[in-house]
């Protein structure tokens, strides 16, 4: 049985997926607002992230951190490519741009949720932001010969008004106002069901008439999605299967969970509507995921049980 926090989440999750699919007229007023609700989900899940713990992992875990970044930003994401080249052509561009785009900015907010390893999280989500710049695009060049001129300026700045902007406001919260941040950090629950309900209401709701339009491509696309992540999570499992619980679902969930919200702005500048509407659709799995994990973990706890 799961937590009444994971249940709430996955309802309100995937009512506000189809809300904004079939009352695109009342998500359009939400349609500005998913970039300022990731600015507040990092907010409010790094208000409760030990600064020491991440200059730990930097000092000391650094050469651990570079293999999972070339993994999670070239070695997966071309595996993939290949893979769905071969079964489903098609979707290989998407899972490519989906597979790899940086660590999701939501991710701290599930590991805290799942009593993972939130630092190691932290540092695969900035560094991947800041790399994907360069590799995302080198990826298309190499594998697709095409080009995809994401320009590295605009992406610095959204990594700066997403990710450092909010990580500055919380430490300064935390060293100037420590009161005010713990009162803060106790609404850290309701605010992100509020930050994913506004996130998908607007992000679904711009696409409404093309969800609506060709439902087959629609459930093609979330089965595509629903079927990376799986193949994600299992790579996660086999990559860390020799670190303890919080590092495991930790490497898990940085693999697993990508930044589909950036997939669907860049991928439909530069290519067609299947690309965004695969990075749509992999919302569903993505919070899905919480199943699978919160399994996982009960798992590895009951295993590690002594008989």
């Amino acid at each position: 049985m799961l937590p009444t926090k994971d249940l709430l989440l996955l309802t309100v999750s995937f009512s506000t997926i189809f809300a904004g699919v079939l009352l695109p007229g009342f998500g359009a007023y939400f349609q500005p607002y998913p970039l300022h609700c990731m600015i507040v989900l990092l907010f409010v899940s790094f208000l409760s992230i030990d600064l020491s713990e991440i200059w730990k992992i930097i000092r000391h875990s650094s050469a651990r951190v570079v293999v999972l970044l070339v993994l999670k930003l070239i070695v997966l994401p071309v595996a993939v490519f290949f893979l769905f080249r071969l079964f489903l052509p098609e979707y290989a561009l998407a899972v490519l741009l989906l597979c790899g785009m940086s660590t999701a900015v939501m991710t701290p907010y599930f590991a805290q949720l799942l009593q993972a390893n939130s630092a190691l999280v932290f540092v695969m989500l900035v560094a991947s932001s800041m790399l994907v710049p360069v590799t995302l695009p080198a990826l298309v060049k190499v594998l697709l010969e095409r080009i995809m001129d994401i320009s590295f300026v605009e992406m610095m700045r959204l990594l700066c008004i997403v990710i450092f902007v909010p990580i500055v406001l919380a430490r300064t919260t935390m060293s100037v106002a420590p009161a005010l941040g713990a009162m803060l950090e106790k609404t850290k629950y309701p605010v992100s069901l509020l930050c994913f309900a506004v996130t998908n209401l607007g992000i679904f709701s711009q696409y409404s008439d093309f969800f609506r339009s060709d439902p087959t491509v629609i459930l093609t696309a979330t089965l595509v999605a629903t079927g990376l992540a799986g193949l994600l999570f299992l790579a996660g499992i086999l990559v860390s299967r020799k670190e303890f619980l919080d590092d495991q679902l930790a490497v898990i969930i940085s693999l697993a969970m990508t930044n589909s919200v950036l997939v669907i702005v860049f991928s439909s500048r530069f290519f067609g509507p299947l690309e965004p509407t695969v990075a749509a659709m992999s919302s569903i799995p993505f919070f899905a995921l919480i199943v699978p994990l919160r399994l996982f973990r009960a798992y590895r706890l009951k295993s590690a049980v002594p008989k």
